[in-house]
């Protein structure tokens, strides 16, 4: 499945940070009031629903699509990335709008440039809300430039992160296909760059998924979702 093809799904795990039944109280309205105190209160109900989510690599193809379309509709972004000035507004949902830098949209987003293999960077991100709704992991890059347990190791800062803040929340994490059990759905060729070109990467991913995602404590009060992107569905 195409980069296109997985975002509504992400796209979807993150419309779930702002769902009333997990996290506020919904508020019930009567359905004998006028039209135009119906639409003030529907106004009112929809702001009370909006999110507050951390974004991780949060200027990456997939992160800058997550982190555009929730300011869009109203959510505020907290985003840690190595180089803020990369993140501009994405292709898929950007439109004419594509390249733009992204405003900071009446303060609802927040950028920070760090590193998540930097347990104070990532503490950074948390910190910059007094409540977080919902995480996004869309870490990438090179070894070369990243070194070879990025991923695994941002990842576990951040889990840890999230459970000294005591998030009740949501944490989606975007991985790529071959990686964990989607490893069968990776095309033949794929497979050969996987072993070879991409190995180091690939043994990266898997420990992240393997060492901190698939083993999941059941006690965790926040939500998992995994997905690998270039899977099909």
């Amino acid at each position: 499945m195409k980069i296109i093809h997985a975002l509504p799904f992400l796209i979807a795990s993150v419309d779930a940070f702002s769902q009333p039944s997990a996290f506020i109280q919904p508020t019930v309205f009567s359905r004998h009031v006028a039209n135009t105190s119906s639409a003030r209160h529907s106004s009112e109900r929809c702001r009370l629903n909006m999110a507050t989510i951390a974004v991780f690599g949060a200027s990456g193809l997939t992160s800058s699509e997550c982190v555009y379309q929730a300011l869009e509709r109203g959510d505020t972004v907290i985003g840690l990335t190595r180089d803020p000035s990369k993140l501009k507004i994405p292709k898929g949902s950007g439109g004419s709008k594509e390249g733009q830098p992204l405003p900071d949209y009446d303060g609802r987003l927040t950028m920070i440039a760090g590193s998540v293999t930097d347990k104070a960077d990532v503490a950074k991100a948390f910190a910059a809300s007094e409540t977080i709704d919902g995480v996004i992991i869309g870490l990438g890059g090179k070894t070369s430039d990243v070194g070879n347990t990025m991923l695994t190791d941002g990842t576990n800062n951040i889990i840890e992160a999230m459970k000294e803040k005591g998030m009740t929340g949501r944490l989606a994490v975007v991985t790529s296909i071959g990686a964990g059990d989607s490893e069968n759905q990776a095309p033949f060729f794929f497979k050969i760059l996987m072993k070879t070109a991409m190995k180091k990467i690939f043994v990266d991913k898997n420990n992240q998924v393997s060492k901190y995602l698939c083993p999941f404590p059941r006690k965790t009060l926040f939500h998992l979702s995994i997905y690998h992107l270039g899977t099909r569905i």
